[in-house]
């Protein structure tokens, strides 16, 4: 079954990049990846677990996450914000 897992790594030059690159080249399952260094994203279609891909990216010493953890983290702290400016 296709699957799209989308990570948050920590890239700050094409060498991050081409590691990132190599590691998911290799990697079985992968049809296709788009790595946006701006962005420090990387997004990965295929017959893949999520579990794998963050493994295998994880291999390059780069910190890496899945990018949902970051959204879901920012709307609390906007909650706090606006609660706090009213009172």
């Amino acid at each position: 079954m296709a699957e799209t897992v989308v990570l948050k790594v920590a890239m700050s030059c094409q060498g991050c990049v081409g590691a990132v690159n190599r590691v998911l080249s290799k990697m079985e399952g992968v049809d296709s990846f788009e790595i946006e260094l701006k962005e420090q994203k990387v997004t990965v279609k295929g017959n893949v677990k999520p579990d794998a891909v963050l493994q295998t990216v994880s291999k390059t010493g780069k910190k890496t996450t899945f990018w949902e953890e970051e959204t879901k983290e920012a709307p609390p702290a906007i909650a706090n914000a606006t609660a706090t400016a009213t009172e």
